[in-house]
């Protein structure tokens, strides 16, 4: 195993910097996705670490040992690329081989090791067959079996699964777990599809334009999103952002959209004691709630309920995404596929009030996030004006 940790690393192309002031510290053992969307920094971020990219700036270390200037081979890593690189004129066998006959292993050895990765991997009947008679995700086996059979210190997956369909993605992600969970060795694996991410991994470092902005548990990163950038990234469809101002009160503070108004009762709220120091009156923020924490309703059901218009309706079998105006903006809700909506109707609309995130607008940094204690008062807004729908008494 190999404990991997990066420190202050920055890498440029020219006049592009692809990977900026990058710290992470990968622990031995530990499934570890790097998420973001394409230049990202990801890919250069694997090769920093296998010696296929030199730092400008900061170190590369693995077990501690500063390895800059080691070759790739002597760093003794497996990466396997997104387009796989087997060897077509070779059969499975001699490809899975490979890496033991360049270490001169004996062929006894070899065979008996080929065997048993094989195995591991449900690939023992296609070792007589060259890689153009497979299919995509058997040739998926062969690449990650000709990695394992070396036993590495550690394994960097660039986007393995991006060119395999939807199904064979799915087995392959649960592929993918159990083999890391049987080799228990370190495995750094990039990808763009946060599903992948939130799936298999034991932590997630999501990447923006070169930055680290936000390395946690799956579920921390989709619960308390560093920023707006990481709610965008990580959720699909993304988070709802809605523009309010904030107004504080002597009982507390109210944050005022066109359609609805938050509310924070009490002097000692947590969202006054987080927001008074850094925030003043008057300025705007961000209401950030996710496509399931809204919910719709086709009358009204509470006080807390306020008007919006359907737009546009995507039935997707299991689950179906609206689009909805509220007052000058809109936003995304997931409702059951029972619950039949028609574009154009006016229904009434609410949020899950404890799990709702506040950010700044101009930064869209998250200053807080609402939980079962602490939770705001939502009260229709001005938007009830333009509704036909008569608001609760």
């Amino acid at each position: 195993m190999a404990h991997i940790r990066l420190e202050n690393v920055t890498k440029r192309f020219g006049r592009t910097t692809a990977v900026k002031a990058l710290s992470l510290e990968i622990n031995d053992g530990e499934f570890f996705c790097i998420l973001g969307p394409p230049g990202a920094g990801k890919t250069t971020t694997l090769r920093l670490i296998v010696g296929l990219e030199t730092p400008d700036e900061g170190n590369v270390l693995i077990d501690g040992e500063v390895v800059n200037h080691v070759h790739p081979r002597e760093r003794d890593i497996a990466m396997i690329f997104q387009n796989l690189a087997l060897y077509p004129d070779k059969t499975v066998f001699d490809n899975i081989a490979y890496p033991l006959r360049e270490r001169k292993v004996p062929r006894s050895d070899i065979e008996k090791q080929v065997a048993a990765v094989a195995k591991t991997l449900h690939i023992e009947k296609l070792l007589d067959r060259k890689p153009g008679k497979l299919s995509g995700g058997e040739r998926q086996r062969v690449a990650i079996a000709r990695a394992i059979v070396r036993q590495p210190r550690a394994y960097l997956m660039d986007e393995p699964l991006a060119n395999l369909d939807a199904l064979l993605r799915l087995e392959m992600r649960i592929e993918l777990k159990r083999l890391q969970e049987y080799v228990h060795e370190t495995l750094v694996y990039v990808t763009s599809d946060q599903i992948e991410a939130m799936s298999m991994a034991d932590r997630i470092a999501v990447m923006f334009q070169g930055k680290l902005l936000q390395c946690d548990t799956p579920g921390n990163v989709y619960d308390f999103p560093a920023d707006r950038q990481v709610a965008t990234i990580v959720g699909s469809p993304p988070m709802n952002f809605l523009p309010c101002q904030v107004s504080y009160r002597d009982n507390g503070l109210e944050l005022t959209h066109a359609g609805f108004r938050l509310q924070a009762d009490g002097e000692r709220h947590p969202l006054r004691d987080s927001l008074q120091q850094q925030i003043q009156e008057g300025s705007d923020l961000l209401v950030g709630v996710r496509p399931e924490d809204v919910l719709v309703h086709e009358r009204q059901v509470h006080a807390a309920a306020f008007p919006a218009r359907v737009s546009v309706v995507e039935p997707l079998g299991a689950e179906t995404i609206v689009d909805l105006r509220l007052g000058p903006h809109m936003l995304k809700a997931i409702v059951p596929p029972t619950q039949i909506l028609n574009e154009q109707q006016e229904v009434w609309i609410s949020f899950n009030m404890a799990k709702l995130h506040i950010l700044d607008a101009h930064t869209g940094i998250r200053l807080y996030t609402t939980g079962e204690e602490g939770a705001l008062v939502c009260t229709p807004g001005t938007a009830w004006s333009n509704s036909s729908l008569t608001p609760p008494s």
